[in-house]
């Protein structure tokens, strides 16, 4: 029996759960808070993009 298929629906599988876990927890916690947190996780996640991005054009230019 091919059980293939079953590993290419596990990713979209559990994003359901994980999801609704979030959307979960996102609405009990302190609003204030909570977009403090969501800022310095956004401005986080931008430099670490823009890391990402110089070390791949430094990669690039590297070939």
């Amino acid at each position: 029996m091919d059980w293939s298929w079953l590993a290419l629906l596990a990713c979209p599988l559990m994003m359901l759960p994980m999801m609704l876990m979030m959307m979960k927890g996102s609405h009990a916690g302190n609003d204030h808070s909570e977009h403090h947190t969501s800022s310095n996780a956004l401005k986080d996640l931008k430099e670490q993009n823009n890391r990402l991005q110089e070390e791949l054009h430094q990669l690039k230019n590297k070939n």
